[in-house]
């Protein structure tokens, strides 16, 4: 048994079958760990048909990955798609059948996790002891909990809780709507965990009993066994899985060691190591070739440099004027707060927990920013409901929000930014952004790297992997139970 990743499913106290199943194993190259959690919706046996279809298609498209992962899995899901679709034409007897997953990779070496995602299973990130659901589910009273209208033990009753508007099998639109199947990349760091389940547990458990139970130092394989038997004992209502994947690396703290090179000392004399010049004529000298002047050429490099000049000086500025040295400094040449200013940095301030929802019904926009709004929170994922814009006041140079150094990870969702030069400044830290838009920004996000005044560094800088709409794409909504 692997010590970093483990999986196991349960039937439960109410079901008679067991419609979930899933995936815990290396890819065939050894390069990548594959955790997917698929649970089937139809019934009459129809929910487990289309689960192990499901299961079969993401193997056999994954195994063949190049290295190019979201792109692999976003089309591993599509051939699930089409292969239960197809299933339910030929087979009247499963119609309705179809299946939700979430799928995610792991990538070790680079200490990067890749995730697609359909339905209402879930992906959470456990780092330093926070647990952070990273997937939206995709139903009804999922939407009304992430967005704050519900609290989590409301809707773990709710009587709707299973009905779901996406799943693999239900319909084409997969096909032709990009936000249909929900993708990210984030940093997988030495020691953080990743936890994929079915409903049948978050239905069952709430998410403080969950960290309880896969914080400490029991194997993952026991870590599992609590997880179901807690889902079993507050009811096993469903079928119960869970998949988790633990990045088990020791963190690189040694450097290379540079010896210097001693050459040995020659031994020849000076004289000797002189070559002997015979004496040429002075006819015979061959005069170096003077290479011609051109004026033409000599004004293009000079305006060249000056516009280098130029351009480092306004970075130079830019930089000043958008970097605080200090993010607890108040600026006097501002003008005093506004009330929504303030509302939305005490907002900020309190926070309970690692959710915040910013809602229209509180906030009226657009919000006036004259001053810098502080994030310092360790883990905090950013909602905003309905229409919420932050907008530049004139006499504001600054940007609209800094993330403090101290910040872990930062989730801003469905936020708007106006008129800010740069809108998002942080040092050092993690931020994903969700359907989030900048208007009028020369650059949006500003992330800045120090390292203590080390003088040698060993570190990688991963590129940013961006996915951007210029439009807002809407679907129909086929709504399902399970």
């Amino acid at each position: 048994m692997a010590e970093n990743f483990f999986g196991q499913t349960d039937t439960g106290k109410v079901r008679d079958n067991n419609e979930d199943t899933f995936i815990a194993q290396l890819s065939s190259n050894k390069q990548y760990i594959l955790a997917c959690v698929i649970d089937g919706v139809g019934g009459y046996h129809g929910g487990e048909v289309a689960a192990d279809l499901a299961k079969e298609e993401i193997l056999k498209h994954l195994g063949q990955s190049k290295g190019d992962l979201i792109p692999d899995m976003i089309d591993a899901f599509k051939r699930a798609n089409a292969r239960i679709y197809a299933e339910k034409q030929v087979n009247r007897k499963h119609e309705q059948m179809a299946c939700v997953a979430t799928l995610a990779v792991a990538d070790l070496k680079n200490n990067q996790f890749f995730y697609a995602h359909v339905g209402d299973t879930r992906l959470y990130l456990l780092r330093d002891g926070s647990l952070v659901k990273i997937t939206n589910d995709h139903s009804f009273v999922g939407y009304l909990e992430d967005s704050g209208r519900l609290t989590e033990t409301a809707a773990m009753k709710h009587p709707k809780r299973n009905e779901i508007n996406k799943a693999l099998g239900f319909s084409e639109l997969i096909e032709t709507d990009d936000t249909y199947i929900e993708t990210g990349q984030s940093p997988f760091l030495p020691g953080d965990m990743l936890l994929l389940c079915s409903d049948g547990l978050t239905d069952m458990v709430d998410k403080n009993d969950i960290t309880q139970l896969v914080t400490g130092n029991d194997t993952l394989e026991q870590k599992t066994a609590a997880l179901i038997e807690a889902a079993n004992v507050n009811g096993g209502n469903d079928n119960i899985t869970v998949v988790l994947v633990k990045n088990n690396k020791a963190p690189q703290t040694s450097g290379t060691v540079l010896q210097a090179s001693t050459a040995k000392k020659s031994t020849v004399s000076l004289d000797e190591q002189l070559p002997i010049v015979e004496h040429i004529p002075q006819n015979e000298i061959l005069t170096p070739m003077q290479p011609k002047k051109s004026n033409l050429l000599t004004l293009l490099l000079f305006i060249i440099c000056l516009a280098l000049l130029a351009s480092s000086i306004w970075l130079f500025m830019q930089w000043q004027k958008y970097a605080p040295h200090n993010d607890t400094a108040t600026k006097t040449t501002n003008p005093a707060r506004n009330t929504q200013e303030v509302l939305l940095q005490d907002a900020f301030n309190n926070a309970k927990g690692d959710t915040l929802v910013l809602s229209d019904s509180i906030f009226k926009s657009p919000i006036l920013i004259t001053d810098t709004i502080f994030i310092k929170a360790d883990s905090l994922f950013v909602k905003a409901r309905g229409n919420i814009i932050l907008q530049r006041d004139t006499a504001y140079h600054g940007p609209a929000i800094v993330i403090s150094p101290t910040a872990k990870v930062t989730l801003l969702d469905s936020l708007q930014f106006s008129g800010f030069p740069t809108a998002i400044y942080l040092n050092n830290t993690n931020l994903i952004l969700k359907h989030t838009s900048f208007t009028g920004s020369i650059t949006p996000v500003v992330n800045r790297f120090t390292f203590g005044g080390k003088s040698v560094v060993n570190s990688k800088i991963s590129v940013m992997t961006t996915n951007t709409d210029s439009v807002n794409k809407r679907h129909a909504n086929i709504n399902g139970s399970k």
